[in-house]
């Protein structure tokens, strides 16, 4: 079965609609996908409802935005597979969406003090049907270049990172709490792109709590973190996963189905 169990929509920080991302995956050949989009589960009734008019498996997923506090990097947790109501998830979630928003109205105050022209009600209206507005949101009303193109990056950069007016960082949910409420809620417990975040060290520390698999394929992977994925989740059991990582327009250019899931998915309930 062809799964792509990492695409974004709109709901987050994607550019596009679900209708739009199930689109493409048809045309891709993807049989089975899963909507992780940051820290919300808000778009699975619509995802539920859409993925069957296009002869899609929909696995209900979610990509955590976590914190390992040992190491001090961030660290981000895939769920799948959890109770519709996710109580868990949401009670962490909802708290790390709010703190996201607010400072995200905070960096736009700075980016207009700054000298740039930028309409606030008008990135919370382009963020719609997302209730959080993200930075690529700002960006989007800030420039028209392309996400990979160096005018973009450079903008980006001069703005969020290091001395710009708008650099620095919310408070994330500890990446232990993360994994407790994904099994609290029945779910599977991932960890995502393991080396584009350094998160190798801290996946037999998470096999205590309960941690099910981890992300092998993704686009940001090296043959050597291939090699660790697999050299992990053969010693302590756990599942491998892969995925586009898509984000439409405002993320980078793998597209929806490229980069699927090893065979190990059927592993998952309802596959």
């Amino acid at each position: 079965m062809k799964a792509d169990l990492h695409v974004h929509s709109h709901y987050s920080d994607g550019s596009d609609s679900v209708e739009a991302v199930l689109r493409r995956a048809k045309t891709a050949g993807v049989e089975a996908i899963s909507f992780v989009d940051h820290d919300t589960v808000a778009g699975w009734l619509e995802i539920k409802a859409l993925s069957s008019s296009y002869g899609i498996k929909a696995v209900p997923g979610i990509e955590i935005s976590a914190y390992d506090f040992k190491r001090q990097r961030k660290v981000h947790v895939l769920g799948y597979e959890y109770h519709p109501a996710a109580l868990h998830i949401k009670e962490h979630c909802d708290k790390l969406l709010e703190r996201r928003h607010h400072h995200s109205l905070w960096q736009m105050e700075q980016i207009k003090a700054a000298g740039y022209n930028l309409d606030i009600d008008a990135v919370i209206a382009s963020a719609f049907p997302s209730r959080t507005v993200y930075k690529q949101h700002i960006m989007k009303e800030l420039t028209q270049a392309d996400y990979s193109s160096p005018e973009y990056q450079r903008l980006y950069k001069s703005l969020f990172k290091g001395l710009g007016p708008a650099a620095g960082d919310i408070d994330y949910i500890d990446v232990f709490e993360a994994v407790k409420a994904i099994k609290a809620d029945r779910g599977l417990a991932v960890v995502a792109h393991p080396g584009q975040l350094d998160s190798f060290e801290l996946i037999p520390e998470l096999v205590r709590v309960g941690l099910d698999g981890i992300e092998r394929n993704h686009f940001d992977h090296s043959a050597d973190d291939h090699q660790k994925v697999e050299m992990l989740a053969e010693a302590f059991g756990l599942v491998m996963t892969g995925g586009s990582d898509n984000h439409g327009t405002f993320g980078a250019a793998a597209k929806i189905g490229d980069i699927t899931s090893p065979v190990a998915v059927n592993t998952f309930k309802g596959l």
